[in-house]
């Protein structure tokens, strides 16, 4: 068997601001907005951090196992750019609120929106070289956007949100390719988060720094694998999705240079291969490290898999690093997947008004990284979290101890 994900899920928060909504109250340029190609965002509450993102997305695939299956989970991964510690990963409190055995290895990976694939690469080869029957890896991507970015054009792209990934031989979502990958990484200061409460860069920088890492590990993927060809090879392509207008910029460079053709027929493979991928991001935003993995998600949902295909799938961490590899989905993955309602839950969010998301990214600042004491008072936000939160058994935050933070379900 080849190892792969074999369960995939993703918590998209509970509420969401319309993006053109947010462009005509902060003043923002119109003509950008087109090229974002975005519609809504996700927003997190302030009782929501990368941790209670992580664990709402892992908590139904844990819950699917039985007992036998869920003590064979001997790691645990989180890929963040949204750490809470500079020494405790946020894997230590995803393991106790899962009530995931102790026998485990646990940590934390960073590299910006690289680091999902980092942790599941880490996973598949960890678990692929263990001689133990059933093992399995537990692999989320989580992150929190920070909330200073407020009229800025990287506002209306930050989403929220986590997804999670059970990592095994039985990998009916997405079996790798074994030693089918191409690299390419280099020093650039594109984007960085330099404090909790800030997010920079330079956005002209971090998007050439992208469309050239998907070129040289494109490259270097074919390099790898003789026969690779960039429209024979794959039946669809996954991107990782700052915003759609970025993916859709950087597919038609990419082709360009390995396929030329008339901009008509461009369009169209772009609109058969690759936009099935996109249509979560524009509901959604980015998700950060885990914004490929969202995106094959939507890729495994909207497109029509009736047989075995082949993916090829560009991950990119400003910074810089990339990754171009390849796998395989299947029928039963998609219908796998289906049983998670992702669409649903996307549409399930709660709308904000632009007061209401003003007092949310307020209140949001007592959620970052380096907060010793506060307690979490959802009645400022009650509306939001009375409908679309309570009683629903999600994990949410509610107080930090002396920088320990306490959890519970909602």
């Amino acid at each position: 068997m080849t190892v792969g994900i074999e369960a995939i899920n993703a918590y998209v928060g509970r509420a969401s601001l319309g993006v053109p909504q947010l462009f005509e109250a902060r003043g923002l340029d119109d003509r950008r907005s087109a090229n974002l190609m975005m519609d809504r965002k996700s927003v997190n509450l302030p009782c929501e951090d990368p941790v209670t993102n992580a664990v709402n997305a892992a908590r139904p695939l844990v819950q699917a196992l039985t007992d036998e299956e869920r003590d064979r989970i001997e790691l645990i991964i989180v890929g963040t750019e949204s750490g809470l510690d500079f020494g405790k990963p946020i894997s230590t409190y995803i393991q106790h609120y899962l009530g995931l055995g102790r026998r485990c290895r646990s940590f934390e990976v960073k590299h910006a929106c690289y680091g999902g694939t980092a942790a599941l690469q880490s996973a598949a080869a960890i678990i692929g070289a263990s001689p133990v029957p059933g093992a399995r890896a537990l692999v989320i991507a989580a992150d929190s956007a920070s909330v200073a970015a407020r009229n800025t054009y990287w506002e209306p792209s930050q989403g929220a949100g986590a997804v999670a990934m059970l990592v095994g031989r039985d990998a009916e979502i997405l079996a790798l390719d074994p030693g089918a990958n191409g690299y390419h990484s280099f020093e650039v200061m594109d984007t960085l988060r330099p404090r909790p409460d800030l997010e920079a860069g330079d956005s002209d920088l971090s998007l050439m720094s992208y469309m050239e890492c998907l070129e040289h590990s494109f490259a270097a993927y074919r390099e790898r694998v003789g026969a690779a060809d960039l429209l024979d090879t794959f039946d669809h392509l996954v991107f990782h999705t700052p915003f759609a207008g970025m993916v859709k910029s950087a597919y038609r460079r990419l082709r360009r240079k390995e396929r030329p053709a008339p901009p008509a027929q461009v369009e169209a493979d772009f609109t058969a291969r690759v936009a099935p991928c996109l249509t979560y991001a524009t509901r959604v935003g980015n998700v950060y490290s885990a914004s490929l993995y969202l995106a094959l998600c939507s890729l495994i949902d909207e497109a029509d898999i009736t047989r075995p295909e082949r993916l090829g799938l560009f991950s990119y961490g400003s910074g810089c690093a990339s990754e171009f590899y390849s796998g395989v989905v299947t029928p039963a993955g998609k219908a796998l997947l289906a049983r998670q309602g992702i669409a649903a839950a996307i549409a399930d969010r709660y709308p904000l008004s632009m007061p209401e998301y003003e007092l949310i990214s307020d209140l949001s600042l007592h959620r970052m990284c380096g907060v010793q004491d506060h307690k979490y008072d959802v009645s400022p936000y009650e509306r939001v979290y009375d409908s679309h939160v309570a009683g629903r058994g999600l994990l949410v935050l509610d107080r930090v101890e002396n920088f320990h933070r306490q959890y519970r379900w909602s």
